[in-house]
C-alpha cells in the first residue's frame, strides 16, 4: 500500500541523515561508534532495498505489473511507474551516496587531508552523487601531490 511505501520512505531517508551527520562529524565521533553506526545505517538501508525489490511486491497497485528493464532508457522508464520500484531506486541512490561518503573520508583520512576541506565535496555528493566525487577526486589531486598516482583503494 501507498502508506507502507510512505513510511519506508521516511524511514530510509531518516537513517540516511543519520549516516550523513555522521560522516560530516567524521573526526569527532571515536572509531567504535562511526563504525558502528554508520555499518548499521547501511545494511538498514541495504536490507530495506532487497525487502523493496524481491518482497514488497504486494505493494504494488492492484493488478499493475512492473514492466521494464534495463536495456533500453524506455524500459527503465517504464521500470519506474511503479512506486515501489521508484522507493527502491531511491533506496539505491541512498545508499551507494552514503558509500560513496564514506569512500571520501576514509581514504582524505588515510591521506591526512584535513576534514574541513572535505565539506563541500559531501555536500555535493549528498545532493548530487558522482559530482561530489568528481569534486573530491579533482581536490585530492590539488592538495595531495602526485595524489593521483596512488590508488583509489
Amino acid at each position: 500500500t501507498v502508506k507502507t511505501l510512505s513510511a519506508a520512505f521516511k524511514i530510509a531517508s531518516a537513517i540516511s541523515i543519520l549516516g550523513w551527520i555522521l560522516l560530516f562529524g567524521y573526526p569527532l565521533w571515536p572509531l567504535a561508534a562511526r563504525t558502528s553506526v554508520f555499518t548499521i545505517a547501511v545494511a538498514m538501508l541495504c536490507v530495506l532495498y532487497v525487502w523493496l525489490v524481491f518482497f514488497a511486491k504486494r505493494h504494488d497497485a492492484p493488478g499493475s505489473k512492473v514492466k521494464g528493464g534495463f536495456s533500453s532508457l524506455g524500459g527503465v522508464i517504464n521500470l519506474f511507474k511503479s512506486p515501489r520500484v521508484v522507493l527502491a531506486g531511491w533506496v539505491h541512490f541512498l545508499a551507494f551516496d552514503l558509500m560513496v561518503g564514506l569512500f571520501i573520508v576514509t581514504d582524505a583520512a588515510r591521506l591526512a587531508i584535513a576534514h574541513w576541506w572535505l565539506i563541500p565535496a559531501l555536500l555535493l555528493t549528498l545532493m548530487f552523487g558522482p559530482a561530489g566525487l568528481l569534486l573530491y577526486l579533482a581536490m585530492r589531486c590539488v592538495v595531495v601531490p602526485g595524489a593521483f598516482a596512488i590508488t583509489l583503494f
